[in-house]
């Protein structure tokens, strides 16, 4: 069917509700604005369905919600009896409609046989991805778009072990999906009666105490938090799922004097107080940041709204004045990175065969720092989900220890029982990392000066261009395949100085190709790249220290191209003198493309 044939049904049929039928006639008159919610389905990607709220096949409500679990149900049964009884863990964040997302998924599941676990109240993304493992479920699916506007809503599908459900089973799932092309064949059933036969499950505070144990086991240089117990911290929730956990965790660490932003401390899928509930957004701690101005805190950090990603601020004397200064997710991961290796190091507790992950687009620095300890540092493509099938492989699987990882946009991870990034363990890591400096007499931005002296200075950014509705994914699917025709034409070491506008490419990875392009004196040398196929292309551009890059993806959750940079040196002036340099040059390039 085309666009205006589905849009006739969903606006007449008496199966749509009222509400869903009234919105879409409201918009009888406006063609385009049909024609995006219409012209194709929601996608279900590898992780799952994002998209802005709304009625229509492309838009995330209640249809598209039952839609993808009856899909997901379908994928279920086809593996049997058994994985059907061990059945799917459902948790929610705060967003408009979560809660009925998360409860029209328990009874599409019901309608197919399939046992769930709904949480009783929100719970954020590590909590959901820690529900699956307790609770031995064979999926996991938690209704969030995480750090997206209040516009937007999402599923995120998880599989057995708790990490994002993998490509094989998400084509599957999608495949399903597409028998459900007419979203009034999914079977539904009624809630109460799930609840009353069993197949629909309540879970509550035994998570809740279960995976404060586990984290508990976590804390590192309990003697250090110990002295510095009474450290000054703020953090705010940003309206999310955050508040309960974090709290809990920082009380059973021992810090004691935790405050609390009011103003977002409840839940609120309009995130009113903030332009985007995004920590990695700077103006998002400004609330926090006031308090902490009023009460003398150390330490400042917010956790967005499904509590996966965070980011921190610290107080600094500038000029004679107290101010707070943030860090990127990058520095961020970084300083952990090195507290948790050197701390382990010197307790003793670091084992063998350890390693860590961070991304493609992370800093480069990482490196260093974990050849500095002896653990081996594995890249993964953009997306905690392969971070968590490492810790799998090689870790539940293999004879590795995982011991912590990271991505450049504020996701970090410690620990095995999740397998997502987690911002309640983030927040106990970098609140003990802090006593763990003011105990030696060292701030924050000390701690992290003395990295960069002994590994290298290091600064990475990322610009993003947002083209929204069809025709903006169709400019940038165009600007990405001339991106790569411009790579496949190159015929010498001259050719590849033009690339990317400015700065000479060493080499080109094209993940989505599996090769890497290495332009030489002697022509140009080819090589298969191991991990798994992406719409990316990393541009390597050698640099002072021979590490500097730069990067084009399309968002994998937001209609965006990213475009990100990282450049490494002696001095942090010429750093960032080469940053400005190379992402001056390239974003002018690539814009010019859209």
């Amino acid at each position: 069917m085309d666009y205006k044939e589905l849009y006739n049904i969903w606006s007449t049929d008496t199966y749509f509700d009222e509400a869903t039928r009234e919105e879409l006639k409201a918009i009888s008159s406006d063609e385009k604005e049909i024609e995006d919610r219409f012209y194709k389905d929601l996608e279900f990607g590898t992780g799952g369905l994002r998209g802005v709220l709304g009625a229509g096949t492309n838009r995330m409500n209640i249809y598209t919600v039952a839609k993808a679990s009856a899909g997901l149900a379908k994928y279920i049964v086809s593996k049997g009896e058994e994985a059907m009884n061990r059945g799917v863990a459902i948790a929610f964040d705060s967003r408009h409609f979560s809660p009925e997302f998360a409860q029209i998924a328990a009874t599409t599941f019901a309608a197919y046989g399939v046992k769930s676990y709904l949480s009783d109240e929100l719970r954020p993304v590590p909590m959901c991805s820690y529900a699956v493992r307790y609770f031995n479920a064979f999926c996991g699916v938690m209704v969030t778009a995480s750090h997206n506007p209040p516009k937007y809503n999402g599923y995120k599908v998880y599989g057995e072990d708790g990490g994002q459900v993998t490509n094989e089973a998400a084509a599957e799932i999608l495949a399903n999906m597409s028998e459900f092309a007419d979203v009034r064949k999914v079977k539904t059933s009624d809630f109460n009666e799930g609840l009353a036969s069993g197949l629909i499950k309540r879970f509550g505070p035994e998570v809740d105490i279960a995976y404060t144990e586990m984290l508990t086991k976590l804390i590192i240089d309990k003697d250090a938090i110990a002295r510095q117990a009474d450290m000054s911290i703020v953090y705010t929730p940003l309206h999310g799922s955050g508040n309960k956990p974090v709290r809990r965790i920082l009380k059973r660490a021992g810090f004691n004097n935790v405050y609390i932003v009011p103003q977002q401390e409840v839940p609120d899928g309009a995130f009113p107080t903030v332009k985007s509930p995004n920590p990695e957004d700077p103006a998002a701690l400004t609330m926090g940041i006031e308090l902490a101005k009023k009460v003398g805190a150390s330490l400042v950090f917010g956790t967005d709204p499904d509590s996966d990603r965070l980011g921190i601020a610290a107080r600094c004397e500038e000029n004679g004045e107290v101010t707070y200064k943030c860090f990127t997710g990058n520095q961020v991961g970084l300083m952990l990175l090195d507290y948790i290796l050197d701390s382990k190091k010197r307790l003793g507790t670091l084992e063998d065969n350890s390693f860590a992950c961070t991304t493609i687009v992370s800093t480069k620095l990482c490196a260093s720092v974990c050849k500095e300890y002896g653990v081996e540092l594995q890249e993964t493509l953009t997306g905690f989900k392969y971070i968590g099938e490492r810790i799998k492989f090689d870790d539940e699987f293999g004879n590795k220890h995982f011991q912590f990882g990271f991505e450049e946009s504020y996701g970090y991870l410690s620990g095995t029982d999740v397998r997502d990034k987690d911002a309640v363990v983030a927040a106990m890591l970098v609140c003990g990392m802090a006593a763990q400096s003011f105990d030696k007499g060292e701030t924050l931005f000390d701690r992290l000066e003395r990295i960069y002296k002994k590994h290298g200075y290091g600064f990475e950014q990322a610009v993003s261009f947002t083209l929204e509705g069809k025709e903006g994914i169709a400019k940038i699917g165009e600007c990405m395949a001339s991106l790569r025709n411009d790579v496949e034409k190159v015929t010498d070491i001259e050719g590849a100085k033009a690339l990317i506008g400015g700065p000479a490419v060493k080499a080109v990875r094209d993940y989505q190709k599996s090769v890497r392009y290495e332009f030489t004196e002697e022509g140009i040398k080819t090589s298969v790249l191991d991990l798994p196929k992406s719409n990316v292309l990393l541009y390597e551009l050698g640099g002072d220290k021979g590490l500097d890059w730069a990067c084009a993806r399309p968002s994998g959750t937001e209609p965006k191209l990213k475009i990100y940079f990282g450049v490494y040196g002696d001095t942090e002036d010429g750093a960032k003198t080469t940053l400005e340099k190379v992402k001056e040059e390239m974003s002018a390039f690539v814009k010019g493309r859209l």
